[in-house]
């Protein structure tokens, strides 16, 4: 398995994300984009739950699962995910988006476990303890994303799943995801997206392919339409899309 000395964390990318983090509760402001696609992404991790673990449930269809975020930020993700139920474990390696999303947590009146510390050491003391893992808009920040993907997998529990989302390394994702939303739409600051860092489907698969008994679904593109202002899921794997792995 993966050596957890390996170190995902990229300083810059850390930097990055310091300078934002007090903005991640506002709509409008510099994460608008996450907080567009927040309904989009919780319908498809609540449901791809629902089904992996034959769930019922639809008030609080987490309920008692143990689920890690990974790279959760302001806890976008992670309010959510506590509200259906999960127990939830949040981890950044930003300390700033550590302290933006506990004080909203404390504020919401939510149990969320938040830890400024990175899934490599998390590892040490909680192998296969997660039943959910996300990795959600986080693989494109991090350094050596095979080994981050594979000690995320370490993290996950023997009849676990794991979501995973970003954007992929293509020109057409360059020109719109990254160029025009950085530098004409002004959806994110410019520079927060390095092109070099993306990744392509076939890269999360041959990560994953580490373990050759999970079962792999997608890519699932997931594409942006400004006529009607909404996310949605589908077949264009160009930009946007996610995979979900399961045990």
């Amino acid at each position: 398995m993966t050596d957890t000395k390996i170190n995902s964390v990229n300083d810059d990318e850390i930097a990055k994300f310091a300078a934002m983090a007090e903005d991640w509760w506002n709509p409008n402001g510099k994460f608008k984009p996450l907080h567009k696609f927040n309904p989009t992404r919780l319908a498809f991790i609540r449901d791809n739950v629902k089904r992996h673990f034959g769930i019922d449930d639809n008030s609080q269809p987490l309920k008692g699962l143990k689920l890690l975020d990974v790279g959760c930020g302001g806890g976008l993700l992670s309010e959510p995910m506590a509200r259906m139920g999960a127990n939830v474990t949040a981890i950044d390696a930003t300390e700033k988006n550590i302290k933006t999303a506990s004080v909203h947590r404390d504020k919401m009146g939510l149990e969320i476990d938040y830890r400024f510390t990175t899934a490599e050491e998390l590892l040490k003391t909680h192998k296969g303890a997660f039943d959910v893992v996300l990795n959600m808009e986080v693989i494109e920040h991090v350094n050596n994303p095979k080994e981050f993907l594979q000690t995320s997998l370490q993290l996950l529990s023997p009849n676990g799943i794991m979501f995973i989302a970003t954007i992929n390394r293509t020109p057409k994702a360059r020109a719109l995801a990254l160029f025009a939303a950085e530098n004409i739409l002004r959806w994110l600051p410019p520079g927060t997206h390095d092109y070099d860092k993306l990744v392509t489907p076939n890269e999360i698969m041959d990560a994953l392919s580490i373990e050759k008994s999970l079962k792999i679904t997608g890519p699932i593109g997931v594409s942006y339409n400004p006529l009607f202002d909404k996310w949605s899921l589908g077949n264009d794997t160009s930009m946007n899309y996610m995979v979900v792995a399961e045990r």
